[in-house]
Formats: structure tokens, C-alpha cells, sequence
């Protein structure tokens, strides 16, 4: 191999793909929107969502308004409620979605409430379940009936002559004792991974394709085989610019998350205030991540090369890639199932052993012979995809297949 024949080849292929639009929309543009799209911008629409749902409130039913009068005084006083007049169809308006919810009080309700009885009366709340506006306005009742009982347990209480306190006998309360590097990398530990093999498979696939089946297309691949430069030459240097493309995708994606999640306005962040978690990410780990995509970038090039290589044209190639993304996002996805953690025989399984070795470092947590388990299988398939990509190359049968 010389290495100058492949740095000519690697320069040429760079420029050429610094000016196809295609390659830096999926290798530098999409990475940098992706992290504050997700975050800050879903974020945002699904606050302002909230936000309009609560303005207008939510439609409910009430039946048997008389058997609870009082009660039912105060629903129709619930900010965020909007009680309507009854109806026989009280079914078919909610499953339509014209009705958020209805709630149906049994007859004599209000006297039996008064009365301890072995089997206190039952209210009906009719919901679409699953439906969120729907589940807002169950949300919003079920409080109203939290405070209802309240009030009649601080009643019967003060009749017998008790405090609410003999109710609650000690308290308890929760105190976080992990860093909150610990807290952020559990956090996100599942979805970023995910995200960002998905970004590397999509950084190598566009330049894999471009140099492979869009070179047969072009009618450019006699011209470049016919060069001084040896094949293997010719495919190293292709190949450094798929994997360059993979690399740079990856690093963008970790900048952009590292600043998104800097951001003190961001969702996340305000989430974590409201309810008192600390929110961090440990920088050794989104380090540690990055090192564990090289293999991975390594073999995501090599085998959208080979894939190339071995179609006619690019449309070929891309009905073979799509099959393939989803034998990658599937185990990519692992990560984000609770429970599923990393072992002696996972760490052996591509892709998937770096989606919940990543999960495991974003904790904090560093089973070292496991990474390193990782780390060698890793680069043992990315060497033999390499090598299938070389061997693609130099067959004839592969690259003028008719």
C-alpha cells in the first residue's frame, strides 16, 4: 500500500465531497439540529400544548348532579374543567373525542359518604383511555376527590375527637445520594447512544454510496481503476473518507449535545429544577462514548462500501442499506429497555454492545472488562467488514456485476 497514492485519494474524495450538498446535510446539518430539535424544540411544543390545553379546559359530564350536589358545586368551580349539560350519548361524545370525560354519581351519594359503611359508594369516571386531553380531565376530577376526601376524613376525625396527624405515623423523605453525573448519564443514557449510532450510520451512508454504486453510475469507475494507484490504494482511500464523514458526524453529535444540555433554559434542565434532581453529564463519558464509536464508524463505512460495490446503482443501494439501518437502530434501541444490561455475552453482539457499554459509562459506571470485551469485538468486526470491503474491490465479478 502506498500512502501517498492514498492521502491523493483521500484529498480528492474530500473536496469532492465538501461540495455535494447531500453529504454535509447528513454528516454536519443534521447532527447540529437533531439534539436541540429533540430537546429544546419538542420540548417547547409540548409546553405550549399544555399550556392551550389548560386555557381550554377540559369538557366533562356530570350524571346524577343531584345525588352530589355539593360535590358537584365544586367541579363546576375546578379551573380547567368545563362541565356541559347531560346527555344520554355521554359514551359515543367521549370515544369522539367531543367529550373529554363524564362522572356518574350513584344514588344517595351524599348521605352514605357521611355513614362508615363496609362498602363506601362507587363514582364512575367514563375517560378514553389513552387519550390525553381525556386523561387530563380524569386528572383533574380524581384531584377534586382527593380533596373531597380529605375533607370528610378531617370531618369524622374531628367528631371523634382526633387530629389528621394520627393518620400519618412517621414521615419519610428521599435524598438522591449519586453525583449528578450519575443522575444526567441515567437520564439520557439510553437515547443518546441510540441517537448517535444512528447519526454515524447516516454520516457513512451517503459518501459510501456516492463513491461506490455512484461511481458505476457516473461511468467514472473504469476511469478511476485504470489510475497508477493499486485498488487497495483506491479503497483505503475511499474508505478514510466514508469513515471521515462517520467520524465528523459523531463529533458534531457530541458537540451538539454537549452544548444543547449546557443551555440553562433547555427543557431537561428546567425538569430536573422543578422536581430537585441534579442534572449534569459526565464529560469522561460522552469521551468514553466517542471511543467506543470509532470501531463502529469503522465498520458502518466498510460495509456500506461493500454494499455499494456490489450494486449497480444507487437506488439498488439504497434498498439494500434500508434494511440493514434497521438491523442497526434495533439493537441500538436495546439501551433504552429498563432492565436490559450489559454482559459477557451481549458484550460479543455488534452494535448492540456499544449502545449498553455507552449506557453503562453515561452512569458512571466503568465495568472495565467488559469495555475492553467491547472494545476487542468491536474492532474485530470492523476488521473483518475492512476486509470484505478490500475483497469487494478487487474482484471484477463485484464491480462490472451485469
Amino acid at each position: 500500500m502506498n500512502l501517498t497514492s492514498v492521502g491523493i485519494i483521500y484529498r480528492k474524495e474530500l473536496i469532492d465531497a465538501l461540495r455535494d450538498r447531500r453529504t454535509i446535510i447528513s454528516t454536519i446539518v443534521l447532527p447540529i439540529l437533531m439534539f436541540p430539535l429533540l430537546t429544546l424544540g419538542f420540548g417547547l411544543v409540548a409546553q405550549k400544548s399544555m399550556q392551550k390545553m389548560e386555557r381550554e379546559g377540559s369538557t366533562i359530564m356530570l350524571l346524577g348532579e343531584t345525588n352530589a350536589p355539593a360535590l358537584a358545586r365544586t367541579i363546576r368551580q375546578t379551573d380547567g374543567l368545563r362541565v356541559v349539560a347531560p346527555s344520554e350519548d355521554y359514551v359515543v361524545l367521549i370515544s369522539e373525542k367531543k367529550l373529554r370525560a363524564a362522572v356518574e354519581f350513584p344514588p344517595n351519594f351524599e348521605q352514605e359518604t357521611r355513614m362508615t359503611s363496609d362498602k363506601p359508594p362507587q363514582v364512575k369516571i367514563y375517560n378514553f383511555e389513552g387519550e390525553t386531553r381525556s386523561q387530563v380531565a380524569v386528572r383533574n376530577v380524581q384531584k377534586v376527590f382527593d380533596d373531597y376526601r380529605k375533607q370528610l376524613v378531617a370531618e369524622r376525625l374531628a367528631e371523634s375527637g382526633l387530629t389528621k396527624d394520627v393518620l400519618k405515623p412517621f414521615a419519610t423523605r428521599e435524598e438522591n445520594v449519586a453525583a449528578p453525573e450519575k443522575v444526567g448519564g441515567n437520564v439520557i443514557g439510553g437515547l443518546f447512544p441510540y441517537l448517535i449510532i444512528f447519526l454515524c450510520f447516516m454520516g457513512s451512508l451517503a459518501p459510501a454510496i456516492d463513491l461506490t454504486a455512484g461511481e458505476k453510475e457516473r461511468g467514472t469507475i473504469e476511469t478511476i481503476l485504470a489510475s497508477p494507484a493499486s485498488r487497495l490504494d483506491l479503497v483505503v482511500g475511499k474508505f478514510l473518507l466514508v469513515f471521515t464523514a462517520s467520524i465528523v458526524t459523531a463529533v458534531v453529535s457530541l458537540a451538539s449535545f454537549a452544548l444543547t444540555f449546557s443551555l440553562p433554559f433547555l427543557v431537561a434542565r428546567e425538569f430536573a429544577k422543578r422536581n430537585q434532581l441534579p442534572f449534569d453529564i459526565s464529560v469522561s463519558g460522552v469521551a468514553s462514548v466517542f471511543l467506543m464509536m470509532l470501531p463502529l464508524a469503522v465498520m458502518f463505512a466498510a460495509v456500506l462500501m461493500a454494499i455499494g460495490l456490489y450494486s449497480k446503482t444507487t437506488k439498488e443501494a439504497h434498498s439494500y442499506a434500508s434494511p440493514l439501518m434497521l438491523l442497526v437502530l434495533m439493537p441500538a434501541m436495546a439501551a433504552m429497555v429498563p432492565g436490559f444490561d450489559l454482559n459477557a455475552t451481549l458484550a460479543l453482539i455488534p452494535v448492540l454492545n456499544v449502545s449498553l457499554v455507552s449506557k453503562e459509562v453515561l452512569t458512571g459506571n466503568y465495568p472495565w472488562l467488559l469495555i475492553l470485551l467491547v472494545f476487542a469485538s468491536s474492532w474485530g468486526y470492523a476488521a473483518g467488514a475492512l476486509s470484505l470491503a478490500v475483497s469487494a474491490f478487487e474482484r471484477e465479478s463485484v464491480l462490472f456485476r451485469t
